[in-house]
């Protein structure tokens, strides 16, 4: 990373879902730079949650022009613990669970794992649905995205 990246804090708050679960689903990021937002969301005819949570993170992360602090923020325990604490031991395993299956969304945390390489990144875990207000605004334009609005 380059020695002003300290200086670039990027904050992102992500959200994705489905309905039903699999199904047609949507997936939101809400990036913010200083006073400068973006928006960004996208549609899937058939996924499930997980990967709609994924693809947000992922997105918000490509849409980075150069290397960044950043501090991206998640209702998913599944996005949170995976990046945290799982993947070091799925690239050990050879993209190998514990129970020696094949990782599920392999190739969504391999993408996931290449945008987040040029990035510090601060993994934020927030409860969803429970008054964050950046995090409501990421759900609702997941939801929309995923009703085509």
């Amino acid at each position: 990373m380059d020695s002003d990246a300290e200086t670039r804090t990027v904050e992102i708050w992500t959200d994705g879902g489905c309905k039903p679960n699999p199904g047609p689903g949507g997936w939101a990021a809400v990036m913010r730079f200083g006073a400068a937002e973006r928006e960004l969301s996208g549609y899937d005819a058939a996924t499930t949650n997980n990967r709609m949570e994924l693809m947000a993170a992922i997105a918000a992360l490509e849409a980075l022009k150069r290397p960044c602090r950043v501090v991206l923020h998640t209702d998913s325990e599944y996005v949170r613990n995976g990046i945290s604490r799982w993947v070091n031991g799925w690239v050990r395993n050879n993209w190998r669970n514990a129970k020696r299956d094949p990782v599920a969304n392999m190739e969504l945390w391999q993408r996931l794992l290449a945008a987040a390489k040029p990035h510090e990144i601060e993994w934020k875990w927030v409860r969803g649905h429970a008054g964050d207000v950046m995090n409501e605004r990421a759900d609702k334009l997941a939801t929309a995205a995923r009703e085509g609005a």
